[in-house]
């Protein structure tokens, strides 16, 4: 399988990106094909200044994503939650790279579009503080539903698999590494 991680945290020492590398050691391992990419070490405007009404012109780095995923069979995003949602500069990559054309495209007098994405399956491992009842009893889950539903089903993507690494400002790094191992390495599928 041909795997695609993407790092969501703009901090390449972070938790997430420790978590990023585990999965690629992993998954490697078990020999599925890899490519990876930190949004820490990318360079490009994470703004959309005019919408979708002109696609801005993309930077090297966003190309090089398209191309991830278009190759790849199995996407991960690893990332923290953030007030209850994606850190801004996820979002600003979503935005910039899944334009459309490229990861849709909305139909001519019609309500309906067309998933460019198909084919390729998910995986979203996200950090928090907060404990993960809360974020699905309190926040009904949003970064999993703007990231999952509004976001990659949209364009095609599925099934999508959701993970949670909850309460880590509470947890030793010995146990962290435990329950990443327990909860993300392990659900790694064989080739």
């Amino acid at each position: 399988m041909n795997v695609y991680i993407l790092c969501g945290h703009p901090d390449s020492q972070s938790l997430c990106a420790h978590l990023t590398q585990m999965y690629m050691h992993c998954a490697l391992l078990k020999g599925h094909s890899v490519k990876v990419q930190y949004l820490g070490q990318m360079h490009f405007d994470p703004v959309l200044h005019h919408g979708y009404k002109d696609i801005q012109f993309l930077e090297p780095d966003l190309i090089k994503a398209q191309e991830n995923i278009l190759w790849c069979n199995h996407w991960v995003i690893v990332y923290p939650v953030w007030w209850g949602s994606l850190p801004a500069l996820l979002k600003g990559f979503l935005d910039r790279t899944l334009h459309p054309g490229f990861a849709f495209k909305y139909r001519e007098n019609s309500i309906w579009w067309d998933k460019f994405l198909t084919g390729r399956s998910a995986e979203l491992i996200a950090t928090s503080d907060a404990p993960g009842f809360w974020l699905n009893w309190t926040y009904r889950a949003s970064d999993f539903k703007t990231l999952k539903t509004a976001t990659l089903e949209f364009c095609g993507v599925k099934p999508v698999k959701t993970r949670r690494i909850d309460r880590v400002k509470h947890k030793s790094p010995e146990a962290l590494m435990q329950e990443m191992e327990r909860r993300v390495l392990q659900k790694i599928k064989n080739p």
